[in-house]
């Protein structure tokens, strides 16, 4: 039977020579700019008929595979890290990729056909990395970027559907953060003071700004006539490469001539991140006296000073690296006699105090930095129902409903 001619680009059914029934059906246009016809073959012309109608609802609803390149797991997220993440994502986010893809999804699922990736293999693989020994944060880590992986390859159309939003996410449970006391806070101060770059642990204590940002500041962001700096910039973990030819033997950040091929810092993300806080009298005059602290620093180091106008440096001019000031925290709260805490306890601490003191939710999320949108919920998050507090809106119920009785 020979073929009746359809419109360009329609369906197209007929019977072959070799006695079965034949469907065509255009779903796109290959790389080249040539239709991409997918090609039916069945016994009959009604079970032929009904496959093409199929793949044709199947277009229209945009589930039909991108015809070109057969891709691996590995291939397609070497390619999504490095050629599409990466040009649009900040730094920090691209190394925590960077680590999901090579050190865990490559090794576990990379063999795998794109295409034939099951929800069932993620969640047999996020059960093996936690019985090795990760824990259930970083597998809820690799769970996140494979998901923003594949949603990417179906936007593409490489894959018609992602497995990373069917898998079951490993069970996160948030550690709960106790807040350092009011009490804690006086001590980690009186023992801070006794140390270099003392006014760096007032700011986190005290007005709750993430590392990134105190390390960030420079002289220019800090008023002191009239009591305020200002965000601007965070302060981005350096990035080695080997100085020597790689020839060392060692890793690229204990090269001895090792290369920072990162910026120093970047913009806030977002508007409410670039923002004005207000500074306590006594943080300003610590300020005034770390400034006149690194004025001499600056004469001792003489031609070995580079001047790069920030607050916190080391003892040359350079900012501080975020790995060192990480371990100078855990050495700071030994020395002050304190249960170890992360650095960002220091924050959840800050929004606690602003709490206990009653701050407004506006005012408390100005000083933070939180979007609006997302404000409700970081003050949930960063706010902590302290005993103090919980005894002092105690005694308010009690004076307000018992007031006359006494």
């Amino acid at each position: 039977m020979t073929k009746s001619r359809q419109p360009n680009g329609a369906s197209s059914i007929y019977l072959g020579k070799d006695g079965n029934w034949h469907g065509y059906v255009t779903v796109g246009v290959k790389d080249n700019g040539k239709p991409d016809r997918r090609h039916i073959k069945r016994k009959t012309r009604a079970d032929t008929t009904k496959a093409v109608r199929a793949l044709e609802k199947e277009r229209d609803a945009g589930r039909v595979r991108k015809a070109g390149q057969t891709w691996t797991v590995e291939s397609w997220l070497t390619h999504w890290v490095e050629n599409i993440a990466a040009l649009h994502v900040s730094e920090n986010t691209i190394d925590g990729y960077r680590v999901a893809v090579y050190h865990h999804l490559i090794p576990g699922l990379g063999a795998h056909r794109l295409a034939k990736l099951e929800p069932e293999h993620l969640e047999r693989f996020y059960k093996k990395m936690q019985a090795n020994g990760s824990s259930a944060g970083t597998a809820h880590q690799v769970h996140r970027t494979v998901r923003a992986a594949l949603n990417e390859a179906r936007r593409r159309r490489h894959l018609t559907e992602n497995p990373a939003t069917i898998a079951k996410a490993p069970r996160l449970v948030e550690e709960e953060v106790v807040p350092y006391t009011v009490e804690e806070v006086q001590r980690l101060l009186e023992v801070a003071g006794r140390q270099r770059n003392a006014a760096r642990w007032v700011i986190a204590l005290a007005l709750g700004l993430r590392q990134g940002e105190v390390l960030g500041l420079k002289w220019t962001d800090v008023d002191f006539d009239h009591g305020v700096l200002v965000v601007h910039r965070g302060r981005l973990r350096p990035r080695y490469q080997h100085g020597c030819g790689d020839t060392c033997g060692r890793k690229p950040g204990y090269c001895p001539q090792k290369i920072n091929v990162r910026r120093e810092t970047k913009e806030t993300k977002s508007r409410a991140g670039r923002r004005p806080v207000g500074v306590p009298d006594e943080l300003m005059k610590l300020l005034l006296q770390h400034r006149d602290k690194q004025d001499r620093e600056r004469s001792i180091a003489r031609d070995l000073w580079v001047e790069k106008g920030y607050v916190f440096t080391s003892p040359t001019g350079e900012p501080l690296n975020p790995n060192t000031d990480h371990h100078k925290w855990k050495e700071l709260l030994e020395a002050a006699g304190l249960r170890d805490g992360r650095l960002h306890d220091a924050r959840h601490t800050a929004g606690t105090i602003l709490l206990i003191l009653g701050v407004p939710d506006t005012v408390v999320d100005a000083i933070m930095g939180w979007e609006p949108g997302q404000s409700a919920r970081m003050r949930r998050r960063y706010q902590h129902l302290t005993n103090r507090v919980l005894k002092d809106t105690a005694a308010k119920v009690g004076g307000l409903l018992w007031s006359e009785v006494r």
